[in-house]
């Protein structure tokens, strides 16, 4: 055989294997059997490389925005045909090293893919085209994403830029006023308070109207880690990439019994292929109170006091009380993170401590967060582990609010605050509130870890299994503490409550998607397990004797331990939830889209016969922009949406299905033998089991329509929708009188709650000629809530407090009504003698409970939002309104407070107490609508004045990728008629554990604040 011409043909490939069999694998000539030095290119012959010498440069250059001119950090940079890559920095600057012949293409999310061949240039300045209102943007659905344009339920996606700025402690503050259909109200103005929060208006009874939160993948439970903070309030805001809201049940119905009050989907950040930064960040803000209560200074009350015939005592002092217990509050935010990765490996590092201090003194939060998530590609990138894990830990310290706010609103001001020790004053009326301060202490802290593992695997083309486990535990120790004082005269006490919430989830499912021609579809299938364990034990001691030494820290001195006085308790639930769920999405040439969703849930909760429950949707979107009829018209985007879905609610006590007994021998628990009060012990029923109970139900219609103008200049969205609630879980008396328990749980059938209304979003952006980016926009709702064939004129939902007015009902579900309606007497004035009268509605001739009337709601029926920003050159600038129209407020402050008989007294009181001159001192307030006031308002939220340093002016770039100043100013104006300390309130006045709405009572005070930031990177 002549083998002359096989070695003359490849004698360049044997002299490439010998050379590397000779200086072996691992040389720097032939790494790996892969090519290894800048100046070859490799060519691969089965096992073997060829080399051939190139000649490679280094490009340098930055990435903008074709119209704003703003940079694009995070922009990835891609040597055209290889894996060769990297992502420009926080100043869109880059830096990549390739054949002087090769191409670099250019890509972001949002923008035009770009290609720039190299061609000898050393710098190439490079400016990306933002695609027709960002229809690429990812967002995120549950169990997946996918892109806006191919949405077709009624989502909304933003991004961390967008996020509302200042003091931050949850998550829902960031979206406050963001989008339309969600009201975010802050029951308080405490530092971690609870937020409250629905989604298109709340539709159940007892479900109140918080929505799921899913972080990563991982469903929370919404129930309280302990004390009286926030549950979220453990997530760092500055660790959140995005907030996707699934609003309509066609999007939510993906989590079933989870998704009827809606559902937040937040993402965290995770680090890029490519690009390594170092980033902290800081910030100090300065808080006052924001509106105080206009009460009578001590001039003025030296006068009105004896005007109404009451009594002077005056010690000579002018006291501000309100400003005595109240504070200028400082909060200081650190954040560290570190991010960036390799081909095969990504990840994300935080670390962050706030520091708040409340505006009421001895008010105290304090959050320490962790963050990792890290991202690793194994087996030629089929196999993908997602990890993430957050350890966060709160200490909340809190003085007793609403006693400390009665008393400093109604306290003398002509007494001194401090004696001439510099102690709290000692009077015989009352209590000092400083002095309260110092002898009251609630203080919790609360440990949390979330955590989950995500592993997806690459089956084959198109079909990918994905498992995610993951375990949210928390817990609390809750410590309420009263020293022991001899003036005024208490024994010390400690009771300490501790609670663990462990919530432990485990999914696996199958995504597969297929395009033919022009035929595009995906399909899911999945399964789910989550199982809740809530616990909590609480004890206490009393008689502590007057030390320094404060019982918390050594409860052994506490000298009562009698059960009469400090019986320990505890409590205990367990809770599962099963699910099958699957969805399929169907695309047509791109533009003729079709979803549909179904979920099967099974819960613990729910007796044998009704534990599972169907939640089916159906959605579809029609693209007609993209049809050639629409192509080179001004709408650059048009697209119509149609969805139905089912979802569910499971929230009833657990075990209340089943049956319950007790052994306790009383005059309700067991049964004489004969006709003397003898009751034999034994053991008997307290509740009888339901087998029967099943799923309230929510279904939801809604037509929506998003739209672009301009070239994408101007975008918007319409949403009408339509959401029933039915199957009411409700707590009912039986008709049957003889029943072991007085009330029973059931489902009432034709009881409906129907929430529907209209949507509107709009957003417009533009690049002035003289360089000046701007962008408007806003958005309303308009939300009609009403409550159709309840079995009760009306279910108590707030109660009353002060005194005198305890437990009397201020609001309720009344048919023909929206949820939260004030059912009150009417206030008509005052007779001849000064006394209140009242509308007799039935025309008796007496005026009873019979008499009251549906006054109005606490839930808004127009909520809207408007915001404005600016770019120019480094500088940036952004201002956000929000506000409500529609609802009402009950003054329970002034109710308790604020009137005649009061100030006759001497019990300090506001200008409100002597509006009527014919009122008589001897008048007593019950509740009426006499203290029914409007709520609406227009808040300025944020307002953001910021600089972007040029650091490679400075002449610091190589050091300093990115340096930002900020001036925020939160809360900085409120424009309403509420006189109360703010129109933004929902004190829990929770009746049954029903929720309350719209009632005021010593909220804490909302506070204005003004934020200085340092954000750099390096």
């Amino acid at each position: 055989m002549n083998t002359k011409p096989f070695f003359k043909a490849h004698s360049k490939l044997i002299l490439g294997v010998l050379v590397g069999a000779t200086v072996g694998v691992n040389s720097p000539i032939l790494a790996s059997n892969v090519t290894l030095l800048s100046t070859t290119k490799s060519y691969a012959y089965g096992q073997t490389v060829l080399n051939k010498t190139v000649k490679d440069v280094t490009v340098k250059g930055r990435v903008i925005d074709a119209k704003t001119k703003e940079p694009l950090a995070g922009c990835n940079i891609l040597v055209k045909d290889s894996k060769r890559g990297v992502n420009a920095d926080a100043n869109g600057n880059f830096s990549i090293t390739a054949d002087e012949k090769a191409t670099l293409v250019f890509s972001f999310v949002g923008y035009e893919k770009q290609e720039i061949a190299i061609a000898g240039k050393s710098t190439i300045e490079v400016a990306l085209v933002s695609s027709a209102s960002d229809l690429e943007q990812v967002v995120v659905v549950g169990y997946g994403s996918s892109t806006k344009k191919d949405i077709t339920g009624s989502v909304k996606s933003l991004k961390s830029a967008e996020f509302n700025q200042g003091i931050i402690n949850s998550p829902e503050q960031l979206l406050q006023g963001k989008v339309s259909g969600v009201n975010v109200t802050s029951a308080s103005g405490e530092p971690g308070g609870v937020q409250n929060i629905s989604v298109r208006g709340p539709g159940g009874v007892r479900t109140g109207s918080t929505p799921l939160f899913v972080v990563d993948g991982l469903a929370l439970d919404n129930s309280s880690s302990g004390g009286a903070t926030n549950p979220l309030t453990f997530l760092n805001p500055q660790d959140i990439e995005s907030i996707d809201v699934l609003k309509d049940a066609s999007a939510t119905a993906i989590y079933g019994s989870r998704g009827a009050n809606g559902v937040i989907l937040i993402t965290t950040k995770k680090g890029k292929t490519g690009f390594s930064t170092f980033n902290y960040s800081t910030s100090y803000g300065f808080s006052k109170m924001a509106r105080a209560l206009d009460v009578f200074t001590a001039d003025e009350y030296r006068q009105q006091v004896p005007a109404v015939g009451g009594v002077l005592e005056d010690l000579k002092a002018s006291t501000d009380w309100q400003k005595e217990i109240s504070r200028t509050a400082l909060t200081k935010n650190h954040n560290i993170s570190l991010g960036g990765g390799a081909e095969k490996l990504t990840y994300y590092a935080s670390f962050g401590i706030q520091n708040q201090e409340g505006i009421l003194k001895n008010n105290q939060l304090d959050r320490y967060s962790g963050r990792i998530n890290v991202t690793q590609k194994l087996l030629e990138d089929r196999l993908t582990i997602d990890a993430n894990i957050n350890v966060s830990n709160t200490y909340n310290l809190r003085p007793p609010i609403s006693s400390i706010l009665g008393t400093a609103i109604s306290t003398n001001p002509t007494y001194p605050a401090y004696d001439a020790n510099g102690n709290p004053y000692s009077y015989v009326n009352g209590v000092n509130p400083l002095t309260t301060l110092k002898l009251e202490k609630d203080a919790t802290s609360i440990t949390r870890i979330l955590g989950n593992i995500s592993p997806s695997f690459k089956i084959m083309e198109g079909l990918v299994y994905k498992l995610n486990f993951g375990i949210d535990n928390s817990s609390s120790s809750r410590d309420l503490q009263s020293l022991a004082s001899a003036v005024p005269l208490q024994d010390g006490r400690l009771e300490t409550i501790n609670i663990t919430n462990t919530n432990r989830l485990i999914e696996n499912y199958l995504t597969y998607t297929k395009t033919i021609q022009d035929h595009s579809f995906s399909a899911l299938l999945g399964h789910s397990y989550q199982k809740f364990i809530f616990r909590g034990r609480s004890y206490s001691i009393n008689k502590f004797p007057i030390s320094d030494i404060e019982p918390i820290y050594n409860p052994g001195l506490g000298q009562d331990l009698t059960l009469a006085n400090n019986k320990p308790t505890g409590y205990a639930t367990n809770d599962e939830l099963q699910s099958f769920f699957s969805r399929v999405n169907y695309q047509y040439k791109d533009k003729y889209l079709l979803t549909v969703t179904l979920r099967v849930d099974g819960s613990s909760k729910f007796g044998t016969n009704n534990k599972y429950g169907v939640f089916p949707s159906f959605s579809a979107g029609w693209r007609i922009s993209e049809e050639e009829f629409l192509k080179g018209s001004a709408l650059s985007n048009l697209k119509v949406r149609a969805g139905w879905g089912r979802t569910g609610n499971q929230e009833i006590p657990s075990k209340i299905t089943q049956a319950r007994f007790t052994s306790v021998v009383s005059s309700t628990t067991s049964y004489p033998l004969n006709e003397t009060t003898d009751y034999p012990a034994g053991t008997s029923y307290t509740r009888l089991a339901n087998p029967n109970i099943q799923w309230e139900q929510s279904t939801q219609t809604d037509l929506g329509i998003d739209f672009g103008l301009l070239n994408g200049a101007l975008s918007g969205t319409i949403d009408v929708f339509n959401k029933v609630s039915g199957d009411i879980l409700l707590e009912v008396i039986p008709a049957d009188p003889v029943q072991p328990a007085g009330t029973y749980w059931t489902n009432v059938k034709d009881m409906t709650i129907t929430n529907k209304g209209l949507e509107v979003e709009l957003n417009y952006r533009r690049t002035s000629t003289s360089g000046i980016t701007y962008e408007v926009g806003g958005n309303i709702t308009f939300i009609d809530n009403v409550v159709k064939n309840s079995p009760y004129s009306v279910i108590p939902s707030g109660s009353a407090s002060g005194s005198g007015l305890t437990s009397a009902t201020i609001n309720g579900y009344v048919n023909g009504q929206p949820i939260g309606t004030f059912f009150l007497k009417e206030f008509t004035g005052f007779d001849d003698k000064g006394i209140s009268t009242y509308r007799d509605v039935d025309g008796d001739g007496i005026v009873t409970d019979k008499d009251r009337i549906a006054a109005g709601s606490a839930l808004p029926t127009k909520q809207f939002n408007f915001f404005g920003r600016a770019n120019y050159k480094g500088f940036d600038l952004s201002i956000n309104f929000n506000g409500v129209l529609g609802n009402k407020i009950y003054d329970n402050t002034a109710n308790a407070n604020f009137y005649k008989l009061r100030l006759s007294k001497g019990i300090n009181t506001t200008a409100e107490a002597i509006a009527s001159s014919s009122e008589s001192t001897n008048n007593s307030a019950p509740v009426s609508t006499r203290y029914l006031k409007d709520g609406a308002f227009l808040r300025l939220n944020n307002l953001t004045l910021g600089y972007n340093v040029n650091t490679k002016a400075l002449g610091i770039s190589k050091w300093v990728s990115a340096l930002r100043l900020s001036v925020t100013g939160q809360n900085l104006a409120v424009f309403t008629k509420y006189d109360g300390y703010d129109p933004e309130v929902n004190t829990d006045r929770t009746i049954n554990g029903i929720t309350s709405y719209g009632i005021d009572y010593l909220s804490y005070p909302k506070a204005k604040s003004v934020i200085f930031g340092l954000n750099i990177s390096f």
